[in-house]
């Protein structure tokens, strides 16, 4: 059995290059029309984190792989379009790992600022878990009673919905990604998994290019964020615009600070 399951997840794998790649210039500028839409121009893909659980506690270093929900897990970190395609993903970091954490073990890390991946003005549209880049946008760890940071982060919910339900849908088509039902006991188990979640992934783009829709009415999904996010702020394009600005202000900020020796990255 294990070797048909092999062989299966290596035809799947063969597919890799074509289904799961990053858009091309095209497709950016349409995405980038899309969130130009919900108050993000120049925005093209979204970010964030999930966690797929163990049944049991891995053997070695278990202790690392305990999340925040209390169970075991492996972080995986996902970018899709506005079609939830997948568009890019790692995956292997332990549960306890931070998004950030995760983010900056990515191979993408070090090409965010790739002429390759982004035109100019392009970014990415992340949650509070991730820090402000050039080509990262994300909402406001800390709000306090400034309604318009409230607001800026009510926009990027709504904007971010999308991503929410890519997860849900993968996770409501393949079972096993919410619940992975072995004992990780060597690396090669390890990157089992991976290989694993590798195959779902390729497996749910290949049925958004050929159309298969998942119906949320007759199939619901999992959030792993509250859905019910209530309206938008009034005037929410042209408030999030003035918002945007700000924020990418606030980013120029943060980095110029952070290039210096000594400094703190900002929220």
């Amino acid at each position: 059995m294990v070797n048909y399951t092999n062989r299966v997840m290596t035809a799947i794998e063969s597919a890799m290059g074509h289904e799961i790649a990053w858009l091309d210039r095209q497709e950016r500028a349409v995405n980038s029309a899309h969130f130009a839409g919900l108050g993000f121009p120049g925005c093209i893909e979204l970010v964030d984190g999930t966690l797929v659980k163990f049944s049991q506690r891995p053997r070695d270093d278990g202790e690392t792989y305990f999340d925040r929900k209390s169970n075991y897990s492996m972080n995986v970190q996902v970018i899709c379009d506005q079609n939830k395609r997948v568009i890019y993903f790692f995956a292997g970091p332990p549960g306890s790992c931070h998004d950030l954490t995760c983010l900056r073990r990515f191979s993408l890390w070090g090409r965010l600022g790739s002429a390759q991946l982004f035109d100019n003005g392009q970014y990415l549209l992340g949650d509070s878990g991730y820090i402000p880049l050039d080509r990262l946008v994300c909402s406001y760890k800390r709000t306090g009673d400034d309604m318009d940071k409230v607001d800026f982060n009510t926009c990027i919910a709504h904007a971010r919905v999308g991503n929410e339900h890519c997860i849900g849908i993968l996770k409501a088509r393949w079972h096993s990604l919410k619940e992975i039902r072995t004992q990780l006991r060597n690396p090669a188990e390890n990157a089992y998994v991976i290989r694993w979640i590798r195959c779902c992934f390729i497996l749910h783009n290949f049925l958004i290019w050929r159309s298969d829709e998942w119906l949320e009415d007759n199939h619901p999904i999992e959030l792993e964020t509250a859905d019910d996010l209530g309206p938008p702020p009034q005037g929410a394009r042209e408030c999030n615009r003035c918002g945007l600005e700000r924020r990418q202000a606030v980013q120029r900020t943060c980095l110029e600070i952070n290039r210096r020796p000594g400094g703190v990255l900002c929220r």
